[in-house]
This record gives C-alpha cells, sequence and structure tokens, in this order.
C-alpha cells in the first residue's frame, strides 16, 4: 500500500461530501444544527452537587421532568444547537402512564442487578455527517410503562440472574407498541424539516399523544447570567401561509428561530399549542412554599395526563413549548404523520407544501449516494451493518458542557456546595482547569452520556471514514489545554478524571491520517506535539523506578485481575503490569512512525523517531529480560505473559493468569519503511550504530529471511507462536465471534495466593457476578470489540513486515497451518459476523432479552461487549462507540474502485 494517494481519488462527489467540505469545522453552517440533546443527563456527575457524590441519587430519573439540569438537556430523538441553547425533541402519552414519555428509562447502579441498564428499545436508523438527514426509531409501549415493576423485580435478583427487561414484563407482547419514526432533513444549514410517524404495530386500536416540544436549556437560573431568553406563540397575521400554527424563539446568542407545525386533517388536524418554563417545580419536588416560575416545566405533563392547565402560561410566552397532537384511536397497522419546520430563516410561501416533501427525498436520496460512494459494493449486509453503525455514531455526538472549576464552586445563586466536594480527595478536584462545551461522541447515549478517552479513540477512527475533520477535531480537543491536564494527562472520564485509560490516541491519529489519504500533516503535527506531553506523563508518572516496566491501574479493563487494579495494593506492594507496558510499547512505536511520517517532510523531526525507537528497545529489553526485580513478565514454563507483584522487602510474585492482559505485547509491533531505514539520517545511522554495537538490545528488530521490511516487535520467533497458540486455541481465548478477554480454560475458577491471601478468577462468558466497577462490565471472558481490532490490526502489521511468510496452526490443535495475514482477517472477520443476519433473519450481537421476528430481527444492535461463547450483546445496549469500529473493518474490506489507506495504517 502506498504511503500517500492521490486527494482526487478519496474524495467522492457527492452532495454530502460537497456539504462537508463546505463546512469542515465544528462551528460552520452545516454542523449548527445536529441530534446534539444527550438520551440522559439525569444521574450524571456534573448534575450532582451532593456531599457523598452519589450522582444517581442527588438527580434521579423521577426529578427529571420537573427539575431543571445545570449543564445540560436530555430527550427522544432530540435535535439543537451545537451550544445547547435550544433544544427540539418528541414527547409521547399512551393514555396510560403516570408521565410523558419525554427521556429514556433505565435503571441506576444501585437498582439493577448487573450495575445500571437502560429499559427501552430504539436504534438508530440513518444519518449524515452533517445531519442534513437523520432518521430514528423509538419502540413505545402501549400498555402502562412498568417502571415501579421494573426497579422492584430487579432489586430482588443477584447477579447471578438474568436481568429483569422491558419484555419480561408483558408491556411488549403481542406487539402492542407504537413504533415511533422521527426524521430530520435539512433544506438549508438553518432549515430543518421533520416529520414524525407512529405506527400501531399491536392487533387492536390504540390511542396516542404525539407531542413536540421546544426549549431553552436553562441558562438564567443560577446567577451568571440572567438575561431569559423568549419562546412565544406567532398570532396568525404575522403567518403569511395558512394551514401552520408556529411558535417565535428568540436567544441572545442564537437570534431568532421559528418553530411551524402543519395543521392537517390528515395529519391529525391543528395542534394544541401550550407553553411553560424550563424551570423546577420545587414545590413538588422538594415542599418548598413557590416555584420561581408560575408555570414550571412540567406544566405540559400536567395539562395532558390529568387536564390541569394551571401550570401553563395563558400569555402563551415562556422558555418552553409544545405542539400536541391527539389521536384517540390509531387502527392496527396504522400509521399517523405529524410534520414540524424548524427555521432560522423566513418561512417558505408554502413550508409543507410539495418543496418539503422534496427535501425529505432529495436528502435521503444523497444518503444512499454518499454511503454508496463511501461503503464496498461487495457484500450489501455488510455495508448495511457499517451504516447502521455510522448512524448509532452520529446519532451519540452530544453537546457536553462541564466547568469543574465552576461546579466545585457553584452558582452565585444557590448555597455553595457541601465542603467535602473540595476536599483533598474528592472527585475531580485536580481537574479544575477543564472546561468543556462542544459537541463530542459519545460512547453510550444512556449509560454513558459523557465522553471516556479510549472509547473516543476508537469512535474517530471509524467516523474518519466519513468524516475526518470531525474524528481529526475530536482528537485535538481532548488534548487541548482546557482538557489535558497541565502535566499531560488525557482526562478520562468524568466520574474520575484521573483514571488512567490506555494510550491509544496516537494510533488513532495515525490510523485517521491514512484514512484520510495520508495527507494532512498539519494535522499529524499539531496530534503529535500535544502527544508528547502526554508520554513524558506516562513516563515520569508510570514508571516508578525507570525500570521500563510500566503501572497503570485501572487501564480501562475493569475487573479483567484477580483484584481491583485502580485501588491501592496492600501496603509495600507495587504491581509491574503486562498490560500498560505493552501499551508503552505500542505508544513508543506509533510515535515513532508518525515522526518518521513528519520527517519525510521536514527533518527537524528527524532525532524525535530515533528518540522513540530507542525507547521501544528499551521497553522490548525490560520485557524480554527481567523486571526491576530480577522476575520476568514472561513465563517461560506457561509460554506467557504475566502480571508480577512486588513487595517491599524485594520478594516478588507472578499474578498467573491467562487474560487479555497478556496477548497485549502483541500489539506492540510496527514496520519501518524502507524509506526510513536508508534515507533519514539521524534515524539510519542510529538503527545501524545499535545493530553493529548493541546487538543484544535490538533482538526486537526482526527481519524475515527473504529480507522482508524491518519489523520492530516485542513477540517474534518462539514467543510469538507460543502467545499465538494460546490465542488461537478454541479451548481459551479464541471464540467464533473473536478473543475472549479471559482464557475460557478457566471455566472452573482458579484460585491463587496474592500477597498471603486467596484470591479466585472464573471465566464468565457473560454479565459480571461481583459489583466491582459497578458490576455492568465484565472483562473476564466477553469479546471486546476494541481491543480485538487492535490485535488483529497488529497482526495483519506484522504479516506486512517479518510476518509475511509465517503460518500458524488455525486453530490451534487442527493441524492446518494458515498464513498469519489470513489469521488476521479471520479475527476480523469474526467480529464482523457478530452483526450478519443468518438465514432466518437473526443476528448473534443481538441482546438476549430482544424479542425475535421481522419487527426486532431486522435492526442490529451495537452493545458494549459481547458473549464469549455465542457472541450475545452484552453491557451498554446502545454503546455504538467503540462496537462502531465494525464500521472501520468494512471499510477496510478490498474493493476494486478504490483501496483503502487504511489497509497501511
Amino acid at each position: 500500500m502506498p504511503d500517500t494517494l492521490e486527494p482526487d481519488t478519496l474524495v467522492p462527489d457527492t452532495a454530502e461530501h460537497r456539504r462537508l467540505a463546505e463546512s469542515p469545522g465544528d462551528s460552520d453552517p452545516w454542523r449548527l444544527w445536529g441530534p446534539y440533546v444527550a438520551g440522559r443527563q439525569w444521574g450524571t456527575v456534573r448534575e450532582d452537587y451532593s456531599a457523598d457524590g452519589d450522582a444517581w441519587n442527588f438527580f434521579p430519573f423521577d426529578h427529571a421532568h420537573r427539575r431543571a439540569y445545570r449543564w445540560g438537556e436530555d430527550g427522544i430523538a432530540g435535535l439543537c444547537d451545537r451550544f445547547g441553547f435550544l433544544n427540539l425533541g418528541i414527547a409521547l402519552w399512551n393514555g396510560q402512564d403516570d408521565r410523558l414519555k419525554e427521556r429514556y428509562f433505565g435503571l441506576t447502579n444501585s437498582q439493577g442487578n448487573h450495575g445500571e441498564d437502560v429499559k427501552e428499545h430504539w436504534w438508530q436508523l440513518d444519518a449524515t455527517p452533517t445531519h442534513s438527514w437523520a432518521k430514528t426509531l423509538y419502540r413505545y409501549p402501549q400498555a402502562a410503562y412498568p417502571y415501579e415493576e421494573l426497579v422492584r423485580v430487579n432489586g430482588s435478583l443477584s447477579r447471578a440472574d438474568p436481568e429483569y427487561e422491558l419484555a419480561d414484563t408483558g408491556a411488549l407482547r403481542d406487539n402492542r407498541f407504537f413504533d415511533v419514526e422521527t426524521v430530520h432533513a435539512k433544506a438549508s444549514p438553518d432549515d430543518v424539516c421533520m416529520t414524525i410517524t407512529a405506527t400501531n404495530q399491536g392487533p387492536d386500536p390504540a390511542p396516542l399523544d404525539l407531542i413536540a416540544q421546544l426549549w431553552f436549556r436553562n441558562t438564567w437560573a443560577w446567577g451568571r447570567d440572567d438575561r431569559v431568553p423568549q419562546i412565544r406563540r406567532v398570532p396568525p397575521p404575522e403567518l403569511r401561509p395558512g394551514g401552520v400554527v408556529a411558535v417565535e424563539a428568540t436567544h441572545g446568542f442564537l437570534g431568532t428561530y421559528l418553530l411551524a407545525a402543519q395543521t392537517d386533517s390528515l395529519r391529525g388536524g391543528t395542534p394544541e399549542v401550550m407553553f411553560c418554563d424550563n424551570e423546577s417545580n420545587d414545590v413538588e419536588l422538594f415542599g418548598a412554599p413557590k416555584n420561581r416560575s408560575p408555570f414550571p416545566k412540567d406544566g405540559i405533563d400536567a395539562a395532558v395526563l390529568r387536564g390541569d392547565r394551571s401550570l401553563l402560561n395563558p400569555a402563551e410566552t415562556g422558555t418552553k413549548a409544545a405542539f400536541r397532537w391527539h389521536f384517540a384511536s390509531i387502527d392496527p397497522g396504522a400509521s399517523v404523520t405529524v410534520r414540524l419546520r424548524l427555521t432560522g430563516e423566513m418561512l417558505p410561501l408554502e413550508p409543507f407544501g410539495p418543496g418539503f416533501d422534496d427535501v425529505l427525498a432529495d436528502r435521503e436520496r444523497e444518503a444512499d449516494e454518499f454511503y454508496s460512494a463511501v461503503l464496498p459494493a461487495s457484500s450489501p449486509e455488510d455495508a448495511f451493518v457499517a451504516r447502521r453503525a455510522f448512524a448509532g455514531l452520529l446519532w451519540g455526538k452530544q453537546h457536553y458542557r462541564y466547568s469543574v472549576r465552576e461546579w466545585l464552586e457553584g452558582d452565585p445563586a444557590f448555597p455553595p456546595p457541601p465542603p467535602q466536594r473540595r476536599g483533598p480527595n474528592a472527585r475531580n478536584t485536580g481537574w479544575r482547569h477543564l472546561a468543556l462545551a462542544d459537541v463530542i461522541s459519545m460512547p453510550d447515549e444512556w449509560e454513558y452520556p459523557w465522553f471516556a478517552s479510549w472509547d473516543l479513540a476508537f469512535h474517530c477512527t471509524a467516523l474518519a471514514h466519513i468524516d475526518p475533520e470531525f474524528a481529526k477535531s475530536q482528537l485535538v480537543l481532548k488534548c487541548r489545554e482546557w482538557a489535558m491536564h497541565p502535566d499531560g494527562q488525557l482526562p478520562a472520564y468524568e466520574w474520575a478524571f484521573g483514571d488512567v485509560n490506555p494510550p491509544v490516541h496516537a494510533w488513532a491519529a495515525w490510523q485517521i491520517y491514512c484514512i484520510d489519504g495520508s495527507r494532512d500533516a498539519d494535522f499529524l503535527m499539531r496530534i503529535f506535539t500535544k502527544l508528547l506531553l502526554n508520554f513524558s506523563w506516562w513516563v515520569n508518572r508510570k514508571d516508578a523506578d525507570g525500570s521500563n516496566l510500566f503501572e497503570g491501574g485501572f487501564l480501562g479493563m475493569d475487573n479483567i485481575g484477580l483484584f481491583d487494579r485502580s485501588k491501592g495494593l496492600p501496603a509495600g506492594h507495587r504491581l509491574e503490569q503486562s498490560d500498560a507496558t505493552s501499551w508503552m510499547g505500542f505508544y513508543c512505536l506509533t510515535m515513532m512512525r508518525i515522526a518518521l511520517e513528519l520527517a519525510r517532510q521536514d527533518r527537524v523531526w528527524d532525532d524525535l523517531a530515533t528518540k522513540f525507537l530507542e525507547h521501544f528497545l528499551a521497553i522490548a529489553e525490560a520485557m524480554d529480560t527481567f523486571g526491576s526485580t530480577g522476575v520476568s513478565l514472561w513465563d517461560d514454563a506457561d509460554g506467557f505473559f504475566y502480571d508480577v507483584l512486588l513487595a517491599g522487602d524485594g520478594s516478588q510474585e507472578r499474578l498467573p493468569v491467562r487474560s487479555m492482559v497478556g496477548l497485549l505485547p502483541l500489539l506492540a509491533v510496527a514496520v519501518a519503511p524502507e524509506w526510513a531505514v536508508d534515507g533519514l539520517p539521524d534515524f539510519a545511522q542510529s538503527l545501524h550504530w545499535l545493530q553493529r554495537h548493541r546487538p543484544d538490545e535490538t533482538e526486537a528488530l526482526v527481519r524475515s529471511a527473504n529480507g522482508s521490511p524491518l519489523t520492530l516487535a516485542v513477540l517474534h520467533g518462539e514467543r510469538l507462536e507460543r502467545v499465538l497458540a494460546r490465542l488461537l486455541d478454541e479451548n481459551e481465548f479464541l471464540s467464533p465471534f473473536g478473543v475472549r478477554s479471559l482464557s475460557a480454560a478457566y471455566r472452573e475458577p482458579y484460585t491463587v495466593d496474592v500477597a498471603g491471601q486467596p484470591m479466585s478468577i472464573a471465566y464468565l462468558p457473560g454479565e459480571s457476578d461481583s459489583g466491582l466497577f459497578g458490576g455492568n462490565s465484565n472483562w473476564r471472558g466477553p469479546v471486546w470489540f476494541p481491543v480485538n481490532v487492535l490485535v488483529a490490526d497488529a497482526l495483519a502489521l506484522y504479516a506486512e513486515g517479518a510476518g509475511a511468510d509465517l503460518a500458524f496452526e488455525f486453530p490451534t490443535g487442527s493441524g492446518t497451518k494458515v498464513p498469519l495475514a489470513d489469521i488476521a482477517r479471520e479475527l476480523e472477520d469474526r467480529l464482523v459476523r457478530l452483526f450478519r443476519a443468518d438465514d432466518a433473519g437473526r443476528r448473534p450481537s443481538t441482546p438476549r432479552h430482544h424479542p425475535s421476528g421481522p419487527l426486532w430481527d431486522a435492526h442490529p444492535t451495537f452493545s458494549e461487549y459481547f458473549h464469549g461463547d455465542t457472541g450475545a450483546g452484552l453491557g451498554a445496549s446502545h454503546q455504538t462507540g467503540w462496537s462502531a469500529l465494525v464500521a472501520h473493518l468494512v471499510c477496510r474490506q478490498p474493493v476494486a474502485r478504490v483501496q483503502d489507506p487504511a489497509s497501511s495504517a
């Protein structure tokens, strides 16, 4: 694969690509409006002002419909501006529920028997990167939503029990639900056409209220800015076109927007228009003597459910408004549709005439053209899965606003937060500099409605195939001075910004650079210089004694160890981690490769490539020989890498558990281009000098017998073969759907003494059986998509270099040897296979709790992780974030029309 591609072979000429070219930056016109409303704002750290840090209980779900948020908003099928000021979303009522369905419901960490857990069904059906076209589907039960039952029954279950799901309550029996499809289509950057269509999938007629709500985020109640925007009803004389009702929203920064709704007897007739304020109902919530506004945010809820109009503003103004269509009975199989238009421009003479329909048809056709140009044509099923994955990623972009300094200090209009929040060990007190107000790609719009550092790197890798400029800006954002810590650490996530995530940003930056045609050296230079600070933080903070063997603690893999690695170890003990050290070898090599690429254009980067070469060789030597006290991370008897626990008296003990931790040394591999080995003065001279004068330190430099490109790798020769024998063993790591996170050899619990205490671990292919890390995440057996992609990518890279002629038994024990490149492709294919429909239409990744049948099987789900034996989706059920890497794999599939630059990454 060439190192560069001609740009004109990489950018197809479609309408959506032209829009992307017009608006490359985050603040450009086509990016102003998007589905940036969070799936959940309640129960987040940034809304938590408690003394004990219990975010779930400080702002619970039962408060959400009555209490104003401080930092953001949430809703169903939401649309907002990139600053999060003006929001548009849907609400529903089936005539049975005790509140409007305005947001998704789920269990908190303490309520779920496997941690937090959303109890709703929705799918992101389609989207384009500029949000010129977007479609989503929500499945709304016709029976009263069983809020109390879900909490009560799950609370009675143990961790050994499966979760009690919405389908288990009978609320979805006989398809007694409405499928509610919401579409956004932009006529221009400032003019959005919107339809809401509800289809009765049940056997009987059923009532439904469809409600479109427009509201301003509350920015005025906190004492920092007392300017109040306004939404007012537009009286008929001000509306030139007939057949519409409209409200006008005026904001000091955004300007004026009009939301118009069609009045059509075939589409529900004239909607009722209601107004209140986005203010808390303190009387109902806390027993206060009065509310800040006499028309609090649940005024619309009270009017629809109870006919109580006392909380609606009769003057028809406020900061929240709604259009309500009441359908007394929708026949089985029938659909109803309402149409709206949000515009900052003059309303067209026929806002819902043929031009409205043309916008929807054109944007859908253009979306088809865009994805036809982006996705391979070889497999329609894989292309469908990838398009759905991209839709989830794009709908998962959320407005994220959080100033830690303001959060710690509190707001002038409220009492100061409890002093416990500012104590020496309180949450995020060391991150006062962090201040974000951006659209950020989230891991999961409900369970993880906040960015996570290493998740984001994987999101950006997939996003680069459809929106490389956004992908680049996201990586750079986390390295800016208002996000990255002054000492160089990247923020992990809001529950604990100081936690340590694996250093994958350099890998993601290199992937994005290659996917984008290996042409944006400015981006590569910008991210590289930022990551130099982060690399220094790792070296200074996580290599305690300069041994080149690293500690990392948590490192994103939750409960993978015998004990919680993010907590303090027994007194006087230290853990030298195979995965932390492997990540740093991987980090070194990626930084080296970036420096080499930059040195092609400017030789000033040459010696930095040399610096990372020598640092990698030091790490490889440390892993290859002995730890800091003479014990090797490599166990020659087992043929595997293990963590080592060091005691203050100099004693040490290996922790002999075969997990993903011991497979990660595979990641530390790179192929040095011949032009660098031969032509970059400093790099080439240092390389040749080391090979001549320190051959004992350069065993990690490998060439095959046929003179393949120089390969740098921690693992090679017999050790590579022995680790791969474990990885490719179906009785250990190899599953039909990827690589397990813990060896299946531990189906029977395995016990080992650690610092004099017996500790056990067992292969758990499904949910966790302990509360470690909240209990909703399990690295003791399931398949995790991102590390699988890294392992397959590393094997493919090795096969491009010193492994070009290597073949290994696949699967182990089969007697059949397969070339390493084919093994890498098969591992990737097993990951894609998770989402492919079988002959019956069912997909392995479909979660257990999803009923079967055409209405369900048509929709792939993108879960947090997957059952180690069956592939069923587990954990967060909308984590399209890193599971969307399936789209990255599909886009890399070889096709005749354009060879994908990512294959050289």
